[in-house]
């Protein structure tokens, strides 16, 4: 059998298409619904049925009453990284296997880096941002994910970095609970460690030495996992909900 798409779903996918290649930028309004119908050719019950699909993939917003429409969102991802969290709840993932792959991201993008003619300019300067918080716990969390993310973001691959930002969603989660659990000060010697780590791997990209800079970032990331995971390697199912 030949499962045919409704028309709610061929419409929200030609809106969709319109958005992704630009036609229709961020902050721009859709044309009115009398205006879509009419090109579309289905009643109006049909043409909210498909804004509905894209308002719960955070592509528009609607905004109801009479000098209401559809707006165009600025995509950010956050979408695709509470459905990917859901998904690995639902399977039962535990919170190293998402660490684990992390790991293998951020080497891989260390190893891009390092074959490559890609600038390190941002994560020389990231250096420099860290030395002066390693004993505020919340700050540094947060300079050591802009300190990761740009890892992978400097390899280049956009796809890499998509992935990248999804698993760091989780981290992220995982790393405010984990502060909120330990006592004041708890994190300080391993932030201490972290920046000692993130200046050795900025010096071996400079040295454009490749196998010790993938062979150092994946013995810190490990020990990063075993310090956050430690022997209780909870279920992502505890730690995002």
């Amino acid at each position: 059998m030949v499962s045919v798409p409704k028309a709610s779903a061929l419409i929200a996918a030609n809106l969709r298409r319109r958005i992704v290649t630009g036609e229709l930028a961020p902050g721009q309004t859709l044309p009115s619904e009398t205006s879509l119908m009419a090109e579309f050719g289905v009643s109006r019950p049909t043409l909210r049925e498909a804004f509905r699909i894209l308002e719960a993939e955070a592509i528009i917003t609607v905004v109801r009453g009479p000098k209401g429409g559809a707006k165009v969102l600025e995509p950010d991802g956050s979408m695709a990284a509470r459905y990917t969290g859901t998904l690995l709840q639902y399977q039962g993932t535990p919170l190293s296997d998402v660490y684990q792959a992390r790991t293998e991201i951020e080497v891989s993008a260390v190893g891009m880096i390092a074959s490559g003619t890609k600038s390190i300019g941002a994560l020389e300067d990231l250096i420099r941002d860290g030395d002066d918080i390693v004993d505020d716990e919340e700050a540094f969390a947060d300079y050591s994910l802009r300190f990761h993310l740009a890892v992978v973001e400097t390899a280049g691959s956009t796809t890499l970095a998509v992935l990248a930002r999804m698993l760091f969603e989780i981290i992220d989660t995982h790393n405010a609970l984990f502060i909120a659990s330990h006592p004041p000060g708890f994190e300080r010697p391993a932030n201490r460690n972290a920046q000692r780590a993130y200046r050795k791997l900025v010096k071996l990209l400079q040295a454009s030495d490749g196998i010790a800079a993938q062979r150092h970032w994946r013995r810190h990331l490990e020990a990063v996992e075993g310090f956050m995971v430690g022997q209780s390697d909870a279920a992502l199912v505890e730690v995002l909900n």
